[in-house]
């Protein structure tokens, strides 16, 4: 079987949901690698994780520069490790940092780039979402070792024990005139909720939520499904909630198992970074809504009728107080 690299998404501590998704995928094209780049020591920490969920070796790539510059590590580690395997593919998370890692490493190595990709196909082909999400096509890499960011919710995590070997990768400096330079971190404040991009059901909150008190009535919903809470961008632009919620295309990209749209009309900004989830409910008072095109169920009402009456159904079937 072919070799497979997987960029390892971490925060130092826990490898991110969306690395064991990407092991998950990488098994249908060949034997997953994972590449973690990271301070020294993030690989004691780390690797008996990968090998829990299939990774049968782990190049790491270990460095005190790796948490001072955007991406630069990440990159030069996968460079690296193509050079040594040959690998059929390389997967990253198509996140934010994820798309900027895949993009650079394209570049360098002169190779084909294929991004919000939500499934992959032993053949080597992709489907991918492009255009906004106005059209999902399938894709395929003509030139060179196709690099692939695979949306996060596309495939569902699974464990797969194997042994894994640690191979060193030998990083080398970064050109800080070349490079961004990391000058502050500041964790989110998410509470209790899972981080949006990992949760398997996200209540989202639109324009016809009113305002950023009225945004409880997203949150309780939200909380007794065990979700993560989501905002559309004229949410955010009214500061309705924090812009780190937001969903859509210039947001983040979802796909969880339920996807619950409160007061959204539509918009195909937002639809982009949602539409692929795999059941969508949308709860909306206007029933020409553009939401309603992409929803599995809809409800044309006024969400602070339904929604609380929905949190009240599901908190006395999880005979939650």
């Amino acid at each position: 079987m072919p070799d497979v690299l997987v960029l390892v998404d971490h925060d130092g501590e826990r490898v991110h949901k969306s690395t064991y998704e990407l092991l998950a995928a990488a098994r249908r094209l060949g034997d997953p690698i994972a590449v973690l780049a990271g301070t020294p020591g993030t690989s004691a920490r780390l690797r008996d994780s990968l090998a829990r969920h299939g990774a049968i070796g782990v190049f790491v790539a270990e460095s005190s520069e790796a948490g001072e510059f955007l991406g630069s590590a990440a990159v030069n580690a996968l460079q690296l490790a193509v050079r040594t395997v040959s690998p059929a593919a390389v997967l990253v998370s198509s996140t934010t940092d994820g798309k900027e890692v895949a993009g650079r490493l394209a570049a360098r190595l002169d190779t084909g780039l294929l991004t919000d990709v939500v499934d992959l196909h032993p053949s080597g082909a992709v489907t991918q979402v492009v255009f906004g999400g106005a059209y999902t096509v399938r894709s395929e890499v003509t030139h060179g070792v196709p690099v692939i960011a695979l949306r996060p919710g596309s495939f569902e995590p699974e464990e797969h024990p194997v042994q894994a070997v640690e191979h060193e990768l030998v990083l080398p400096p970064i050109d800080p005139a070349a490079s961004a330079r990391v000058t502050a971190r500041r964790p989110a404040v998410a509470g209790d909720r899972p981080p949006l991009t990992e949760a398997s059901v996200v209540v989202s909150g639109g324009r016809g939520v009113g305002g950023a008190d009225s945004f409880k009535v997203v949150e309780e919903l939200a909380d007794v499904l065990g979700g993560a809470v989501g905002a559309s961008r004229a949410a955010v632009d009214a500061g309705y909630y924090p812009h780190q919620y937001q969903v859509g295309q210039t947001g983040k990209s979802v796909s969880p198992q339920l996807y619950i749209a409160l007061g959204i009309s539509g918009a195909i900004q937002h639809l982009a970074g949602m539409q692929t989830s795999k059941t969508i409910v949308a709860v909306n008072k206007d029933p020409d809504a553009p939401v309603f095109g992409v929803a599995d169920y809809g409800v044309v009402g006024d969400l602070f009728s339904v929604a609380p009456q929905l949190t009240q159904e599901v908190a006395a079937r999880r005979g939650v107080a």
